[in-house]
């Protein structure tokens, strides 16, 4: 039987680290902050939101939440994210992705204080992380799947990854957390389009997932024994359930289970880490 890694009582423990620190800090004075900006009425960000100003609740932090209208500007959204930047309250800025179309958000990513850039997508904590600086904010998701792996007892030196993914906000990032000093592994950034990439995936004693495909990795994709961590989640008709969908991830769950050492399930896995994550990095800004 493989390990199911339990993304929740992983993040139970990385927010019960953070409400002791968030304690510290407080006594010295100092609440850490975080301001989170959605642009729009996008139904998954909104329960995303929704999450993450009640766990700031939950563990004391201060937060502060932003809606605009999804005609918003994209001189509205500088200055809401110029006004927060100034704002000594505010430690994280956090703008919900994906914005409308009218919103260039790579243009409002290199707006945001990278000293507030607790995503960690501004191309100055991108720089940090490629050069192992660990004064940088590396994004929520990666780091979430690095706690994933060291909780679950995972050994990646001299192991082979691969990271199906390559985008900027899990992908890439992800690579270059497993290769690093101290991590170790020998990587290989693969995506839809990479030829014969089950045989690729197969050489893999680590394989993370993150290409926003449903049920994309089968069992062909998977060595025997190896370690999968399911980023994806993606919403599927489901006729049979009341809601008329199904949450999956980017892994076929039921195909590739039975052949691993430990996967992570969705909904349960990666998802919870992110959030803790997050406030792992608001309490980094707040130091």
């Amino acid at each position: 039987m493989p390990t199911i890694i339990d993304g929740k009582e992983v993040a139970a423990q990385v927010l019960a680290e953070c409400a002791q620190e968030i304690a510290e800090l407080k006594s010295q004075g100092i609440t850490p902050g975080l301001a989170v900006v959605l642009v729009g009425e996008d139904p998954a960000s909104k329960v995303y939101v929704s999450s993450k100003v009640k766990k700031c609740a939950e563990l004391g932090l201060h937060s502060e939440k932003i809606v605009l209208s999804k005609e918003a500007t994209q001189e509205e959204v500088f200055a809401v994210v110029e006004r927060l930047n100034r704002d000594p309250t505010i430690h994280g800025i956090l703008v919900q992705s994906p914005p409308p179309p009218q919103i260039d958000e790579a243009a409002i990513v290199r707006a945001i204080n990278p000293a507030k850039d607790v995503d960690g997508f501004h191309p100055e904590n991108v720089a940090k992380l490629a050069l192992e600086d660990s004064s940088g904010f590396v994004p929520c998701t990666p780091a979430g799947c690095m706690r994933l792996l060291a909780a679950a007892g995972v050994e990646t030196s001299g192991k082979e990854a691969v990271v199906v993914g390559r985008s900027m906000i899990v992908g890439k990032p992800m690579a270059l957390l497993l290769v690093a000093k101290g991590s170790d592994a020998t990587v290989t950034i693969a995506h839809s389009r990479t030829k014969n990439l089950a045989e690729v995936c197969r050489r893999a004693d680590i394989v993370v997932a993150a290409v926003g495909i449903p049920d994309f990795i089968k069992a062909e994709h998977i060595k025997d024994g190896a370690v999968v961590i399911d980023v994806g989640i993606n919403r599927v008709e489901d006729a049979s359930r009341k809601s008329g969908y199904r949450l999956c991830g980017d892994v076929d769950f039921e195909a590739v289970a039975d052949k691993t050492h430990a996967i992570t399930p969705v909904p349960g896995g990666v998802g919870p880490m992110t959030i803790a994550m997050l406030i792992k990095n608001t309490i980094k800004a707040a130091r």
